[in-house]
């Protein structure tokens, strides 16, 4: 089957083309009054990561509504810890809750392999559903959060500003967080490569923590991990976004993956001579689209100039904020599409 909208799918694989594509990172749901909708009839947010054809529902409104370059499937990345037998809940304005977390030997030994299709089946349901509805307008993402983000979680029990525990457990106990992250990592490369099998057509990988960590436990801990997800995954070109580590860009660039995403932080001219060799996407800072039609199209202008010709997927530099006007939200987008005549 042909994908009329192929853009990601050309810049991802190297091609030239007439200009960027453009998606943004958490654009199914949180702005759209039309996501709202879905989600008021339902007990809370995981029920619509875990009902697939409502997580199917919302992942095209963006492609209708926004007119994106891309899908994103609706879902979460703690959706890996449950399948592993730590189950979360989401709690309405405060944020994801483990009742319990892994802080030895025992607790990690409660954990089980995961099996995608038994352990994630609804996210494989969403997929194939989602995939098959598209029917080729535009390519499909999936995704999974990095290892050292997901431990994070499971070691905390919940969001931190600091991540003192899960970095204390890495001095502390290395041994134990040596496997915790090596079982993180083969569930999450189990998991992307299913998710190619159900229809993905690109992946990411958020490591959203990843500035948390000093350039030694970041070499020691996450690098090898990463690499090994971008060796083992195949069938769907990945994009690797490290929030808040643009100093480690030297090191990201030695990744075997498709892209790397930066943060509003990174200027474009050091993304692109620190990783010359990779396609970049972001990185439009998410607070300019609280500003007027005129300064959304003006940074977005800015931003594109500064990326230059090719290369380059058009994206935030983290996901879109909930209160953010969707007219400003279509402004950016259509300024990216508007760069191509």
């Amino acid at each position: 089957m042909t994908t009329p909208n192929d853009l990601l799918l050309q810049v991802l694989a190297g091609k030239e083309t007439p200009r960027p594509p453009v998606w943004l990172m958490r654009q199914a749901g949180r702005i759209l009054p039309e996501y709202r909708a879905v989600r008021s009839r339902l007990s809370g947010f995981k029920e619509l990561v875990e009902t697939p054809e409502l997580a199917c529902e919302v992942t095209i409104q963006p492609v209708d509504l926004l007119g994106v370059d891309a899908a994103i499937l609706f879902s979460d990345i703690l959706v890996i810890p449950e399948a592993m037998g730590l189950p979360y809940q989401l709690i309405e304005k405060v944020g994801p809750r483990f009742e319990e977390t892994i802080s030895c030997k025992a607790d990690l030994d409660r954990l089980h392999p995961v099996e995608p299709e038994e352990h994630l089946r609804y996210v494989m349901d969403a997929m194939r559903m989602t995939r098959a509805e598209l029917d080729g307008r535009v390519p499909l993402i999936g995704f999974a959060g990095a290892p050292w983000t997901i431990f994070c979680y499971m070691v905390e029990g919940g969001g931190s500003k600091e991540w003192s525990k899960a970095r204390r457990m890495l001095r502390s106990e290395p041994v134990l967080a040596e496997e915790l992250l090596d079982r993180i990592t083969e569930a999450t490369i189990l998991y992307l490569n299913a998710q190619v099998a159900a229809g993905a057509q690109v992946l990411q990988l958020f490591d959203s923590w990843a500035g948390a960590l000093s350039a030694e436990l970041f070499e020691r801990y996450s690098m090898p991990r990463l690499k090994r997800i971008c060796e083992e995954v195949k069938g769907a070109p990945l994009i690797v976004f490290a929030k808040g580590a643009s100093w480690q860009l030297d090191r990201l660039a030695q990744l075997p993956c498709a892209a790397l995403g930066i943060d509003w932080h990174t200027p474009i001219s050091e993304a692109r001579k620190r990783a010359p060799r990779h396609v970049l996407q972001g990185n439009l800072d998410p607070s300019v689209l609280y500003g007027t039609e005129a300064e959304v199209r003006a940074a977005t202008q800015r931003m594109l100039s500064d990326f230059g010709r090719g290369g380059h997927v058009a994206n935030l530099g983290h996901g879109v904020y909930p209160d953010i006007n969707p007219d400003r939200v279509r402004d950016f987008i259509d300024e990216v599409k508007r760069s191509g005549h």
